[in-house]
Protein backbone atom coordinates (compact mmCIF):
# COMPACT_ATOMS: atom_id res chain seq x y z
CA UNK A 1 0.00 0.00 0.00
CA UNK A 2 1.37 3.23 -0.83
CA UNK A 3 0.26 6.82 0.71
CA UNK A 4 0.18 9.99 -1.47
CA UNK A 5 -0.62 12.98 0.40
CA UNK A 6 -2.86 16.02 -1.48
CA UNK A 7 -0.91 18.94 -2.27
CA UNK A 8 -2.80 21.80 -0.14
CA UNK A 9 -4.36 20.28 2.81
CA UNK A 10 -4.91 20.52 6.95
CA UNK A 11 -5.14 23.72 9.19
CA UNK A 12 -5.86 27.35 7.28
CA UNK A 13 -4.66 30.57 8.71
CA UNK A 14 -7.67 31.96 10.24
CA UNK A 15 -7.56 28.69 12.62
CA UNK A 16 -4.10 29.06 13.17
CA UNK A 17 -4.41 32.79 14.36
CA UNK A 18 -6.95 32.27 16.44
CA UNK A 19 -5.19 28.81 18.03
CA UNK A 20 -2.23 31.30 18.27
CA UNK A 21 -5.31 34.15 20.28
CA UNK A 22 -6.10 31.10 22.50
CA UNK A 23 -2.38 30.32 24.00
CA UNK A 24 -1.95 34.28 24.43
CA UNK A 25 -4.95 34.43 26.80
CA UNK A 26 -3.37 35.05 30.27
CA UNK A 27 -6.08 33.39 32.57
CA UNK A 28 -8.58 30.87 30.66
CA UNK A 29 -10.38 30.86 33.62
CA UNK A 30 -11.66 33.82 32.92
CA UNK A 31 -12.99 33.29 29.86
CA UNK A 32 -15.78 31.36 27.99
CA UNK A 33 -15.63 30.73 24.51
CA UNK A 34 -18.85 31.00 23.05
CA UNK A 35 -19.31 28.15 21.31
CA UNK A 36 -17.12 25.84 19.63
CA UNK A 37 -13.18 27.48 18.77
CA UNK A 38 -13.09 25.37 15.68
CA UNK A 39 -14.79 21.83 14.82
CA UNK A 40 -12.35 19.93 16.12
CA UNK A 41 -12.43 17.37 19.33
CA UNK A 42 -9.04 17.51 20.09
CA UNK A 43 -9.10 21.14 20.17
CA UNK A 44 -12.23 20.85 22.52
CA UNK A 45 -10.74 18.39 24.86
CA UNK A 46 -7.39 20.77 24.98
CA UNK A 47 -9.38 23.88 25.77
CA UNK A 48 -11.16 22.23 28.68
CA UNK A 49 -7.76 21.04 30.24
CA UNK A 50 -6.89 24.76 30.07
CA UNK A 51 -9.13 25.71 32.19
CA UNK A 52 -11.60 27.68 29.62
CA UNK A 53 -15.34 27.71 30.12
CA UNK A 54 -17.36 26.64 26.73
CA UNK A 55 -20.66 27.31 25.81
CA UNK A 56 -22.52 24.74 23.75
CA UNK A 57 -23.29 26.35 20.17
CA UNK A 58 -26.86 25.25 20.76
CA UNK A 59 -26.94 27.85 23.48
CA UNK A 60 -25.25 31.01 22.33
CA UNK A 61 -28.42 33.17 23.29
CA UNK A 62 -27.01 32.90 26.86
CA UNK A 63 -24.68 35.31 28.58
CA UNK A 64 -22.01 33.94 29.76
CA UNK A 65 -21.06 34.40 33.68
CA UNK A 66 -17.16 34.88 33.06
CA UNK A 67 -15.67 38.33 32.46
CA UNK A 68 -14.44 37.45 28.92
CA UNK A 69 -16.03 36.14 26.34
CA UNK A 70 -13.89 34.66 22.71
CA UNK A 71 -15.87 34.88 19.83
CA UNK A 72 -15.00 31.80 17.37
CA UNK A 73 -13.49 31.74 13.98
CA UNK A 74 -16.77 30.99 12.57
CA UNK A 75 -17.46 34.39 14.03
CA UNK A 76 -21.02 36.09 15.64
CA UNK A 77 -23.77 38.66 14.10
CA UNK A 78 -23.13 42.24 15.03
CA UNK A 79 -26.69 42.24 17.16
CA UNK A 80 -24.70 39.43 18.93
CA UNK A 81 -21.97 41.37 19.41
CA UNK A 82 -23.74 44.41 21.14
CA UNK A 83 -25.64 42.52 23.35
CA UNK A 84 -22.45 40.65 24.60
CA UNK A 85 -20.83 44.25 25.08
CA UNK A 86 -23.99 45.72 26.86
CA UNK A 87 -24.21 42.60 29.09
CA UNK A 88 -20.48 44.18 30.14
CA UNK A 89 -18.39 41.55 28.60
CA UNK A 90 -14.91 42.11 27.20
CA UNK A 91 -14.23 39.86 24.10
CA UNK A 92 -11.70 38.40 22.37
CA UNK A 93 -12.41 38.01 19.11
CA UNK A 94 -10.70 35.47 16.62
CA UNK A 95 -13.53 35.16 13.59
CA UNK A 96 -12.07 34.65 10.61
CA UNK A 97 -11.52 37.18 7.95
CA UNK A 98 -12.87 35.41 5.89
CA UNK A 99 -15.90 34.99 7.60
CA UNK A 100 -15.95 38.56 8.09
CA UNK A 101 -16.07 39.03 4.51
CA UNK A 102 -18.87 37.09 3.86
CA UNK A 103 -20.76 39.35 6.46
CA UNK A 104 -20.02 42.19 5.29
CA UNK A 105 -20.42 41.16 1.84
CA UNK A 106 -24.23 39.67 2.62
CA UNK A 107 -24.69 43.23 4.51
CA UNK A 108 -23.44 45.33 1.49
CA UNK A 109 -26.18 43.47 -0.67
CA UNK A 110 -28.67 44.30 1.60
CA UNK A 111 -27.99 47.60 1.83
CA UNK A 112 -28.37 47.58 -1.53
CA UNK A 113 -32.15 46.60 -1.06
CA UNK A 114 -31.31 43.11 -2.14
CA UNK A 115 -33.39 39.98 -0.63
CA UNK A 116 -30.02 37.85 0.33
CA UNK A 117 -29.80 34.04 -0.40
CA UNK A 118 -26.88 32.86 1.29
CA UNK A 119 -26.03 29.66 -0.19
CA UNK A 120 -24.61 27.33 2.91
CA UNK A 121 -26.00 24.61 5.56
CA UNK A 122 -28.86 25.81 7.69
CA UNK A 123 -27.90 26.12 11.44
CA UNK A 124 -24.35 26.33 11.01
CA UNK A 125 -22.61 28.73 13.50
CA UNK A 126 -20.97 30.89 10.89
CA UNK A 127 -24.57 31.28 8.79
CA UNK A 128 -26.47 32.34 11.81
CA UNK A 129 -23.53 34.96 12.46
CA UNK A 130 -24.38 36.10 9.10
CA UNK A 131 -28.04 35.96 8.34
CA UNK A 132 -29.14 37.45 12.16
CA UNK A 133 -27.96 41.00 10.45
CA UNK A 134 -30.43 40.12 7.80
CA UNK A 135 -34.03 41.33 7.56
CA UNK A 136 -34.61 39.30 4.18
CA UNK A 137 -33.28 36.49 3.66
CA UNK A 138 -33.02 32.94 2.95
CA UNK A 139 -30.51 29.99 3.04
CA UNK A 140 -30.09 27.93 0.46
CA UNK A 141 -28.30 24.12 0.83
CA UNK A 142 -29.31 22.75 -2.33
CA UNK A 143 -30.94 23.64 -5.64
CA UNK A 144 -33.75 21.86 -4.49
CA UNK A 145 -34.27 24.17 -1.85
CA UNK A 146 -34.32 27.29 -4.80
CA UNK A 147 -37.73 28.89 -5.43
CA UNK A 148 -38.94 31.72 -7.35
CA UNK A 149 -38.43 34.83 -4.72
CA UNK A 150 -40.79 37.35 -4.51
CA UNK A 151 -37.99 40.12 -4.60
CA UNK A 152 -36.97 41.32 -8.21
CA UNK A 153 -33.44 42.20 -6.85
CA UNK A 154 -31.36 39.44 -4.87
CA UNK A 155 -28.16 39.29 -3.78
CA UNK A 156 -26.26 35.81 -3.28
CA UNK A 157 -23.23 35.57 -1.52
CA UNK A 158 -22.13 31.88 0.36
CA UNK A 159 -20.80 29.86 3.54
CA UNK A 160 -16.91 30.20 3.03
CA UNK A 161 -16.96 26.20 2.79
CA UNK A 162 -19.13 25.36 0.31
CA UNK A 163 -18.07 23.57 -2.69
CA UNK A 164 -17.61 25.28 -5.63
CA UNK A 165 -19.54 23.09 -7.87
CA UNK A 166 -22.30 23.15 -5.54
CA UNK A 167 -22.32 27.09 -5.80
CA UNK A 168 -22.46 26.85 -9.27
CA UNK A 169 -25.08 24.61 -9.69
CA UNK A 170 -27.34 26.83 -7.12
CA UNK A 171 -26.52 29.75 -9.16
CA UNK A 172 -27.37 28.58 -11.88
CA UNK A 173 -30.54 27.32 -10.22
CA UNK A 174 -31.93 30.71 -8.90
CA UNK A 175 -31.07 32.28 -12.22
CA UNK A 176 -33.26 29.62 -14.25
CA UNK A 177 -36.06 30.14 -11.89
CA UNK A 178 -35.70 33.90 -11.52
CA UNK A 179 -34.83 35.28 -15.20
CA UNK A 180 -36.76 38.78 -14.51
CA UNK A 181 -34.47 39.77 -11.28
CA UNK A 182 -32.02 41.53 -10.70
CA UNK A 183 -29.24 39.40 -9.55
CA UNK A 184 -25.72 40.04 -7.67
CA UNK A 185 -23.52 37.53 -6.81
CA UNK A 186 -20.51 38.29 -4.57
CA UNK A 187 -18.02 35.16 -4.14
CA UNK A 188 -17.42 34.72 -0.66
CA UNK A 189 -15.91 31.30 -0.66
CA UNK A 190 -12.68 31.30 0.97
CA UNK A 191 -9.47 30.41 -0.49
CA UNK A 192 -8.54 27.75 1.67
CA UNK A 193 -11.25 25.86 1.10
CA UNK A 194 -10.66 26.11 -2.48
CA UNK A 195 -7.17 25.02 -2.84
CA UNK A 196 -8.27 21.84 -0.09
CA UNK A 197 -10.75 21.17 -2.61
CA UNK A 198 -9.00 21.80 -6.19
CA UNK A 199 -6.74 19.74 -4.26
CA UNK A 200 -8.72 16.57 -3.44
CA UNK A 201 -10.11 16.48 -6.66
CA UNK A 202 -6.31 16.18 -8.22
CA UNK A 203 -5.30 13.88 -5.63
CA UNK A 204 -8.01 11.19 -6.52
CA UNK A 205 -6.87 10.86 -9.64
CA UNK A 206 -4.02 8.64 -8.21
CA UNK A 207 -5.66 7.26 -5.36
CA UNK A 208 -8.13 4.20 -4.92
CA UNK A 209 -8.97 5.71 -1.75
CA UNK A 210 -8.92 8.32 0.69
CA UNK A 211 -8.51 9.15 4.41
CA UNK A 212 -9.81 12.49 5.21
CA UNK A 213 -9.03 13.90 8.84
CA UNK A 214 -10.87 16.46 10.67
CA UNK A 215 -13.76 16.83 13.19
CA UNK A 216 -17.40 14.87 12.47
CA UNK A 217 -18.84 17.98 12.85
CA UNK A 218 -16.86 19.96 10.54
CA UNK A 219 -18.58 21.43 7.82
CA UNK A 220 -15.49 21.38 5.65
CA UNK A 221 -14.23 18.12 6.40
CA UNK A 222 -17.03 16.32 5.32
CA UNK A 223 -17.52 18.22 1.60
CA UNK A 224 -13.70 16.73 1.38
CA UNK A 225 -14.75 13.20 2.14
CA UNK A 226 -18.40 14.18 -0.01
CA UNK A 227 -16.40 15.22 -2.80
CA UNK A 228 -14.35 11.93 -2.93
CA UNK A 229 -17.78 9.65 -2.99
CA UNK A 230 -19.22 11.77 -5.17
CA UNK A 231 -16.26 10.78 -7.93
CA UNK A 232 -16.48 7.13 -7.40
CA UNK A 233 -13.48 7.34 -4.81
CA UNK A 234 -14.43 5.52 -1.37
CA UNK A 235 -13.66 7.75 1.88
CA UNK A 236 -12.72 7.41 5.32
CA UNK A 237 -13.86 10.31 7.57
CA UNK A 238 -11.56 9.49 11.06
CA UNK A 239 -10.62 12.54 13.63
CA UNK A 240 -7.81 10.69 15.27
CA UNK A 241 -5.10 7.66 14.37
CA UNK A 242 -7.24 5.14 16.45
CA UNK A 243 -10.27 5.07 13.94
CA UNK A 244 -7.85 3.54 11.47
CA UNK A 245 -9.11 0.01 10.97
CA UNK A 246 -6.89 -1.98 8.52
CA UNK A 247 -9.44 -3.53 7.40
CA UNK A 248 -10.70 -0.87 5.75
CA UNK A 249 -8.05 -1.10 3.21
CA UNK A 250 -8.42 -4.37 1.82
CA UNK A 251 -8.00 -4.55 -2.03
CA UNK A 252 -6.66 -0.50 -2.12
CA UNK A 253 -2.89 -0.03 -2.93
CA UNK A 254 -2.79 3.42 -3.09
CA UNK A 255 -4.05 5.83 -0.65
CA UNK A 256 -4.89 9.07 -0.61
CA UNK A 257 -4.64 11.57 2.61
CA UNK A 258 -6.31 14.86 3.15
CA UNK A 259 -7.11 16.86 6.18
CA UNK A 260 -10.08 19.72 6.75
CA UNK A 261 -9.09 23.13 7.59
CA UNK A 262 -9.57 22.53 11.42
CA UNK A 263 -7.19 20.02 11.81
CA UNK A 264 -4.18 20.03 13.77
CA UNK A 265 -0.79 19.22 12.20
CA UNK A 266 -0.44 16.48 14.98
CA UNK A 267 -3.00 14.65 14.69
CA UNK A 268 -2.25 14.75 10.62
CA UNK A 269 0.91 13.30 11.54
CA UNK A 270 -0.55 10.55 14.09
CA UNK A 271 -2.73 9.51 11.44
CA UNK A 272 0.06 9.21 8.50
CA UNK A 273 2.55 7.66 11.03
CA UNK A 274 -0.34 4.66 11.38
CA UNK A 275 -1.02 4.45 7.92
CA UNK A 276 2.73 3.94 7.36
CA UNK A 277 3.22 1.10 10.04
CA UNK A 278 0.09 -0.51 8.32
CA UNK A 279 2.21 -0.29 5.13
CA UNK A 280 4.44 -2.41 6.47
CA UNK A 281 2.75 -4.41 7.90
CA UNK A 282 3.56 -3.35 11.78
CA UNK A 283 0.17 -2.70 12.83
CA UNK A 284 -3.01 -5.46 12.56
CA UNK A 285 -6.64 -4.58 13.88
CA UNK A 286 -6.20 -5.56 17.18
CA UNK A 287 -3.32 -3.62 18.10
CA UNK A 288 -5.64 -0.63 16.19
CA UNK A 289 -8.34 -1.12 18.42
CA UNK A 290 -6.12 -1.03 21.88
CA UNK A 291 -4.11 2.12 20.85
CA UNK A 292 -5.26 5.39 22.95
CA UNK A 293 -7.25 8.06 21.09
CA UNK A 294 -4.21 10.30 19.69
CA UNK A 295 -6.02 13.60 19.45
CA UNK A 296 -7.17 13.71 22.69
CA UNK A 297 -4.56 12.17 25.11
CA UNK A 298 -1.73 14.75 25.64
CA UNK A 299 -1.80 18.33 26.28
CA UNK A 300 0.33 20.94 24.47
CA UNK A 301 0.04 23.99 22.64
CA UNK A 302 -2.25 24.11 20.04
CA UNK A 303 0.26 25.18 17.27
Amino acid sequence: MKIIRANDMGMCFGVRDALKMVDDVADPTKVTIHGELVHNPRVIYQLGVAGFSQSSEEKRDNTPETPQVLITAHGISDRERVRLESSGKELIDTTCPLVRRAHDAAMQLAAEGRHVLLIGKPGHVEVQGIVEDLQSHDVVPSKEAVREYTSKMLGIVCQTTMPSSLLDEIRERISLLNGDADIRFIDTVCHPTKRRQQAILDLIQNVDAVVVVGGKNSNNTRRLAALCEQHGVPALHVECAGELNPNWFDGHEVIGLTAGTSTLDSTITAVETRLASMVVGKTDSNEVSQTPDLSLNSHMPFV
